[in-house]
């Protein structure tokens, strides 16, 4: 199992780090356009190696794609971050190009390989995948959901006062500080609805707290946060990588999945050997379904900003 990320920054990092030390890989490559910097972090990452007890071997690379050849899964991190006050769709303009080269050179040494996208607008990006490199939509992936579900559940376990280990929450919808939609009527503790325990204003809340979750940390960090987006990223990769027939929520293409077509964008997903294996729908309230039909209309408006 060979997995390449390309950006090396703290993201890209960070996902390589989970991934080696999870142990399912055998090799994890990445590669960056800073001179040296890749090569930098894969050395750094493997002197952690005998500390903690992984045998993947990573390599680094610096813009030289054939390192990267047949690659089993791929993962795009590369692209400016937010800074402080940013939008994601703000960085459009600069990661569309960013994105649409480092897809295309991929694809073109590993034509067989699946492409996880992290690259903001996410969802936006995701479609730019779709358009430009002919892969099957079951093996292009936007991940944005499995992180915001893992922020989320955050909040609702902070509310609850509850051990994040009894909380289960979802968010689907796109990847945006106003696209989220936090599935509060699916949200449970120990199986059973957080509504129990909760009021509807409480909820309200947690679910407002979540949307802004990457915001926060931008603001307080200076910069995007990398740590769980990294961690967020690795499980996709396992679940892919091992087969595990999980479900996560990821931006996909949709063709007439839950009254949407023609967009990428966050709805519950099985992740196999094969990719996406299986779009679910889920029931939704008259509300989700209002906010769902909402977040699709902002990421049409993100994606006719593409210059396809």
């Amino acid at each position: 199992m060979k997995v390449t990320v390309v950006g090396a920054g703290a993201v890209g990092a960070s996902c390589a780090e989970y991934i080696a030390i999870k142990n399912f890989a055998s090799e994890v490559v990445i590669l960056d356009i800073k001179e040296g910097y890749a090569e930098g972090k894969a050395m750094d990452l493997m002197q952690c190696a005998s500390l903690n007890g992984f045998d993947t071997k990573i390599t680094g690379s610096t813009n030289d794609y054939s390192k990267t050849a047949d690659s089993d899964i791929c993962v795009i991190t590369s692209g400016i971050p937010r800074k402080p006050g940013m939008t994601r769709e703000e960085l459009i303009g600069i990661n569309a190009g960013i994105v649409k080269t480092v897809s295309s050179s991929l694809v073109e040494h590993s034509p067989n390989t699946i492409i996880i996208v992290v690259s903001n607008p996410m969802d936006t990006m995701t479609y730019l995948v779709h358009k430009t490199t002919g892969l099957p939509k079951h093996k292009i992936i936007g991940m944005g959901g499995a992180l915001d579900s893992a922020r989320f559940k955050y909040r609702l376990a902070e509310a609850l006062e509850a051990p994040i280990s009894d909380v289960d929450g979802m968010v689907i919808g796109g990847h945006s500080d106003t696209g989220m939609v936090p599935l509060i009527s699916h949200a449970t503790r120990n199986s059973i609805k957080v509504s129990e325990f909760l009021s509807e204003e409480r909820l309200e809340q947690v679910a407002a707290d979540t949307k802004v979750g990457g915001a926060t940390l931008t603001k307080l960090l200076g910069t995007s946060a990398w740590y769980a987006p990294g961690a967020a990223v690795s499980g996709l990769v396992q679940a892919i990588a091992c087969d595990q027939k999980k479900i996560y929520p990821c931006s996909t293409l949709l063709d007439g999945e839950y009254g949407l077509s023609d967009l990428c964008i966050g709805v519950p997903v099985v992740l196999g050997k094969n990719g996406i294996e299986k779009i679910v729908d889920v029931s939704l309230s008259d509300a989700e379904k209002e906010h769902m039909k909402a977040s699709a209309e902002g990421v049409k408006k993100t994606n006719a900003l593409l210059e396809l």
